[in-house]
């Protein structure tokens, strides 16, 4: 019978990782609070770029630039939404009975 490793079960990688060995990876067994501020830091980080862009004045912008914007707003709201994903598995079930 194979045994799950319980380092991958414990370790999940990001799925924004660029090659086939994950080197940025959450750690779903760290305290649920923590993956939140985690989750919450990142999401704060994409919403305040997207800020900064709406205030921004394109006519000076290069066109070369979006695509690095894109990265960075994807980059941040992927692992964003894996945090979360992570931390709602960690929450104690609430029972509606």
């Amino acid at each position: 019978m194979n045994m799950p490793d319980p380092l991958t079960a414990r370790y999940r990688p990001l799925k924004t990782s660029y090659s086939d060995t994950p080197v940025l990876v959450i750690d779903t067994e760290a305290e649920p609070h923590e993956i939140l501020d985690a989750a919450h830091q990142r999401i704060r980080a994409a919403g305040d770029l997207l800020e900064t862009l709406y205030c921004l004045c394109f006519k000076q912008a290069d066109a070369s630039d979006i695509p690095n914007i894109i990265s960075a707003l994807y980059l941040l709201t992927q692992d964003g939404n894996e945090l979360l994903d992570v931390a709602r598995q960690r929450l104690p079930k609430i029972s509606t009975d």
